[in-house]
């Protein structure tokens, strides 16, 4: 799309979706600026006419734009403040690449399909997340979050436009519940505005029950119904072992909230085949090994989705910001050093061939990443030990696990043609609840007992209290030995492009050794590690990947 403002013309390139579109556009029409339609994509474009890099201060949404100034041949890209909508670049002989996915910048031929030993260290001690503003390839960066910057002829300039800081609250605990449920409350229905159909995720779980109880209870009112959507996997029932972190599966849950909604209630099942064979299309819509079947459950559980709805809602990112995980509240695992959902240096390290661990300082690479990590939590003087190690905590989560999901959601889902939204992350909810005590988080000993308590009136009480539950996953045992005889498959081709970095005897070691390990959190133990090989070895494959140290 391209508009003339003050005798400057502008182009644009956009991704996303704005929620404050009405807003924005009634202050474009008081600057007497003319606007031929009412879509978002005119609104951003015009806006920046007008108010020039000042006018991401002012956008509610998901994006990732760039916008050439044909006169001054000056380039603007932004990034929206959570980072849901993917932007990398490279900067190349004379000019500058950019696209949504790093699939689309490997085309260009001055682009090399390159990692160095930071790109392997990406790789086996991040993977699958990635450090912010790191596109793993040698040569390409990332827009990070919550960043924009001009590039001229004299090169890049990325800067922040936001961030979280850190403030005195003063809202008492009923005033912040109240607070917390206009901000969820007005984030969904600000995400409802579509002219298509739309729909929402519903594991069971208190996220997306949530959601979907909101979003039934707006579309009632304008006399529409919502579609839900949940899946399974063939035989979990039978399969399926409590443990600490999931003492119970979904599916009574599901049901409690069908009957309580009286939505149109779609399911899909999964096999492990499907799951096992969906590795590839999730790799390549990550263009990275990622997190293996918890990736490829959620591509094939968008392809059915799409058939009925082209919108859908989604509870990411309500654990990160309310204090979810074990991690937030386990005071005896939140003390420890390092990213807590991936206290596996050690045994990641033994995979590198000795040449490249010698070179590559790997408990130095992690430990500088986390430190810079809480050094930026901004924190008040004088705050208690706990309240401190909070943001430090919602910071490591904001920055690194939350993107991981967000790179999932958004990747498995634009590879199905379906588009997600998150109303958790709206940068409101962040700003207000980085400020919140933890006691009102933790409020009463729940895990997110401040959203329970501030939503109690939209659940049935027994999915209102249940205890987290995590992404729902397999626990067919076919699913090992189906990814094991993968990864078999790979051992005996002795030309695998992963052995250019991996030892041999250590993954024989993991296809013959019971011991389980957590990877990334408990969605990645022994078979999602297995499966994570599988995906090293067809990415650097399909890729044509070439290593430089």
């Amino acid at each position: 799309m391209e508009t003339t403002q003050h005798g400057e013309t502008y182009t644009i390139v956009y991704n996303g979706e704005l929620y404050n579109t009405p807003e924005i556009r009634s202050q474009l029409l008081q600057a007497n600026i003319a606007l031929q339609t009412h879509c978002d994509t005119e609104v951003i474009l015009n806006a920046y006419a007008l108010w020039g890099r000042n006018c991401v201060q002012k956008l509610n949404g998901i994006f990732a734009f760039a916008i050439w100034e044909h006169t001054k041949k000056r380039l603007f890209l932004a990034r929206d403040r959570i980072g849901v909508k993917p932007l990398f670049f490279a900067e190349i002989p004379k000019g500058l690449v950019f696209g949504s996915e790093i699939k689309a910048l490997l085309k260009h031929p001055a682009v090399p399909h390159e990692i160095d030993a930071n790109g392997i260290a990406e790789i086996l001690l991040m993977g699958p997340g990635r450090t912010p503003g790191y596109g793993v390839f040698r040569t390409i960066r990332e827009v990070k979050p919550a960043h924009c910057s001009y590039y001229t002829k004299d090169g890049l300039l990325l800067s922040p436009y936001w961030s979280l800081h850190a403030a005195e609250h003063k809202d008492n605990f009923a005033q912040t519940a109240e607070k917390v449920r206009f901000l969820v409350s007005d984030s969904v229905k600000r995400q409802l505005v579509s002219d298509v159909p739309i729909g929402t995720f519903l594991s069971g779980g208190l996220d997306s029950s949530l959601l979907s109880s909101l979003a039934c209870q707006e579309l009632q009112r304008k006399h529409e119904t919502l579609q839900i959507f949940s899946v399974d996997y063939q035989d979990n029932n039978r399969y399926f072992q409590k443990s600490r972190f999931q003492p119970t599966n979904d599916t009574g849950f599901i049901h409690s909230m069908e009957r309580y909604l009286g939505c149109i209630h779609h399911w899909t099942v999964l096999d492990t085949p499907m799951l096992a064979a969906a590795l590839y299309d999730a790799m390549i819509a990550r263009d990275l090994p990622g997190m293996v079947d918890v990736d490829s459950s959620l591509l094939l559980f968008c392809r059915e989705i799409r058939k009925h709805v082209i919108v859908a809602l989604s509870g990411e990112c309500a654990d990160e910001l309310f204090g979810g995980y074990p991690w937030y509240r386990d005071a005896d695992i939140r003390k420890k050093n390092g990213f807590l959902w991936a206290q596996s240096i050690d045994y990641r390290i033994q995979f590198l061939k000795p040449e490249l661990a010698e070179l590559l300082d790997g408990h130095e690479y992690v430990q500088n990443a986390y430190n810079k990590t809480i050094a930026a939590a901004e924190k008040l003087d004088g705050e208690s030990p706990l309240e401190s190690r909070m943001r430090e905590m919602m910071r490591l989560n904001f920055d690194w696990f939350m993107q991981t999901l967000l790179d999932r959601k958004d990747r498995m889902s634009m590879y199905s043609a379906l588009e997600v939204r998150v109303p958790f992350c709206d940068y409101r909810i962040a700003e207000y609840l980085y400020n919140v005590p933890w006691e009102y988080k933790d409020w009463d000993g729940y895990e997110k007992g401040l959203l329970r308590t501030a939503m109690q009136d939209y659940l049935p009480a027994e999915v209102l209290w249940r205890k987290k539950s995590p992404y729902p996953k397999t626990h067919n045992p076919s699913y090992l030995k189906t990814v094991s005889q993968m990864l078999a498959e790979v051992m005996a081709d002795k030309n695998a492009p992963v052995f250019q970095i991996i030892r041999r005897d250590i993954l024989e070691r993991l296809l013959t050794n019971p011991e389980s390990v957590q990877w990334y959190g408990q969605l990645m133990t022994r078979p999602q590690i297995i499966a994570y090989f599988v995906q090293v070895n067809l990415w650097m494959k399909e890729y044509d990947v070439k290593i430089r140290v």
